[in-house]
């Protein structure tokens, strides 16, 4: 017999997205913590997808429906984490930069995130130094994740980064890069603190820029 804990993994690893919630209600209906729920089981089977896609057995489709099903469970397990106080591993905020309209790379990158119990506040496409300045101003966000794919915006990066730099915050949070025509040499060049070639190490960039 499976446990609840399994099941929920199994509904991520087997891209169930129907029966995620059922699973989830079961889970807390057997008097497991929310935290159990999120670590255990959507946590720990966002790590095996990783895995997978690391070791070219998953591809982006795979962790897309994946990361999707995991949002579904995670968005109805959300209130019961809020009322246990359970805390986030930190906020990030995600945008393709100023000029660049493509997402499917920021969106799973954002997916990845929350199942690794990051918060994530995504600002959408095309967005402007100044919309990065305000929302760090805001405070809370600890790393800033900058995307892009054409080769022509990424000087928009490097214009982030010194708008930061003016206005006196780039002390306050962590930025990294992603996107198909980047690479660490890039990142280092325009003084990011890091790079991430696919979702699951940005996963990994994000923990040990926090760490």
């Amino acid at each position: 017999m499976e446990t609840a804990i399994q099941q929920i993994r199994n509904c991520i690893l087997n891209f169930d997205r129907a029966s995620i919630n059922d699973k989830v209600q079961e889970a807390l209906n057997a008097g497991l913590e929310p935290e159990s729920i999120l670590n255990e089981g959507m946590i720990a089977a966002m790590a095996e997808v990783g895995r997978l896609f690391e070791e070219g057995e998953f591809f982006v489709p795979e962790m897309l429906v994946a990361a999707r099903t995991m949002q579904t469970g995670l968005a109805f397990l959300k209130p019961h984490l809020m009322q246990a106080g359970v805390k986030s591993a930190g906020k990030v905020a995600l945008g393709t930069i100023k000029g660049d309209l493509h997402d499917i790379g920021k969106n799973l990158v954002g997916m990845i995130l929350e199942g690794a119990g990051f918060e994530v506040i995504d600002l959408g496409v095309d967005v402007p130094p100044e919309k990065f300045v305000e929302v760090v101003q805001a405070g809370d966000v600890k790393i800033i994740g900058l995307s892009a794919l054409l080769t022509t915006t990424m000087p928009n990066m490097k214009s982030t980064i010194n708008a930061l730099k003016e206005a006196g915050l780039r002390d306050n949070v962590k930025v990294m890069l992603g996107g198909a025509p980047l690479t660490d040499a890039y990142a280092a060049e325009v003084e990011a603190d890091g790079y991430a070639p696919d979702a699951s190490r940005a996963v990994k960039l994000a923990k040990s820029l926090l760490a």
